[in-house]
């Protein structure tokens, strides 16, 4: 018997066994680097829907993959800690008389599919931000004409049960136009899950409650408010994820403000305002939306009107220095998230613009890079990603 048969067998063999071996591998690194991304329309009737994409972390491409289109002008949403379910901000007519919902979704695997399994009031009207707590159990909304904030129990299932906490602010600032009257325009949870602040842009206030997650009631703090600048008009907050440094970005004064936060007390203190464009801009321009990236080095923020995002570097003590103001490459850049990969990914929602934008974050400079062509879809207003 010659050699080349007694070896061809194996060869055979061992060929197959490549193959197999790649396309095994292969699948599942392949569905690890695309997580779900899900993103709001907001817009009434059909148009209004939960759009969702995988996301390449490779390329940053945007696939779609599934559409919700059992809610109407879902302006905001929200996913539990157990990645599970999503909850929606859903309204026939927004900001109108009638009080919006919100609806709670099952998320079915990895597909992009929404079950949805109820609706509350959210108590209010205008509805427009949702947050839940570490713990799964307690349901956040703040609601922007009325001026009130309402806490709602999540189920064993996910469902939502009606409101057990609920508080109407009261007041007005220093711009008769845009603060004639209280207009929480975010409930956001501590990071030790203890607090839940509430930035309101009529009252140029954060309002600081005590939580209590287990029966998803609120209580007024010791300190029960702090005062942004006169006529900042405070739109959204977060955290630093690693120190109790807090970032409030400003709607009407287009700047950020950094808070230190007392651990113990929840108590704020105001650290540094800092603009959100560049010098020497006459122009009309409001902010939106701010995040920082996981390892706490980058913060960004939105500018809408100027159509753009500046990019700050995190230093010591958690003051902000600004690395540049880079286009937005859309109409009204209206919110963000950050894809969290070797390479670190921003997503934008462009939401007049009708586009969704997504950047790659140069991990040295804090810079951002156009990752490709924007996406088209009719007015994105909320991203939220599933790893």
């Amino acid at each position: 018997m010659s050699t080349a048969r007694l070896y061809q067998p194996v060869s055979v063999a061992f060929q197959f066994f490549l193959v197999v071996a790649m396309l095994t591998t292969d699948m599942p690194t392949a569905q690890a680097e695309r997580p779900l991304v899900f993103i709001s329309a907001f817009a009434a009737g059909d148009e209004g829907a939960i759009h969702a994409f995988q996301l390449d972390l490779q390329t940053g491409q945007l696939t779609a993959v599934e559409r919700a289109t059992d809610v109407e002008h879902p302006f905001f949403l929200a996913i539990s800690p157990n990645q599970r379910y999503l909850y929606s901000i859903h309204a026939r007519t927004f900001g109108g008389t009638e009080h919006e919902e919100v609806a709670a979704y099952a998320i079915v695997g990895r597909s992009g599919r929404l079950t949805l399994l109820n609706r509350q009031s959210a108590r209010g009207t205008a509805a427009c931000y949702l947050d839940v707590d570490a713990t799964g159990r307690t349901l956040l909304v703040a609601n922007y004409a009325s001026g009130s904030v309402a806490a709602l129990p999540v189920r064993g299932d996910g469902s939502l049960g009606e409101a057990a906490s609920f508080f109407a602010h009261a007041g007005s600032s220093v711009d008769r136009a845009r603060q004639e009257g209280p207009h929480a325009h975010c409930m956001v949870v501590g990071p030790d899950n203890r607090f839940a602040y509430a930035a309101d842009l009529g009252l140029d206030q954060i309002l600081g409650y005590r939580l209590d997650a287990t029966a998803a009631k609120l209580s007024p703090n010791r300190q029960p408010f702090v005062r942004t600048p006169p006529g900042a008009g405070p739109r959204h907050l977060t955290f630093h994820p690693h120190t109790r440094q807090v970032y409030v970005i400003n709607e009407l004064s287009n700047s950020i403000t950094l808070f230190d936060c007392d651990g113990e007390s929840g108590m704020l203190v105001e650290r540094q305002t800092i603009s959100t464009l560049p010098e020497g801009f006459d122009g009309q321009s409001h902010c939106a939306d701010l995040k920082i990236t996981p390892d706490g080095r980058f913060l960004y923020g939105t500018n809408r009107g100027h159509d753009s995002i500046a990019a700050y570097r995190i230093g010591e003590a958690g003051r902000l220095t600004l690395i540049a103001i880079e286009s937005s490459l859309g109409k009204g850049p209206q919110n963000l998230a950050i894809a969290p990969g070797g390479e670190l990914l921003l997503l934008c929602a462009n939401m007049p613009g009708n586009n969704v934008a997504v950047f790659r974050i140069d991990s040295e400079t804090g810079r951002l890079i156009s990752a490709g062509p924007v996406v088209s879809m009719p007015k994105p207003s909320c991203i939220r990603i599933l790893p």
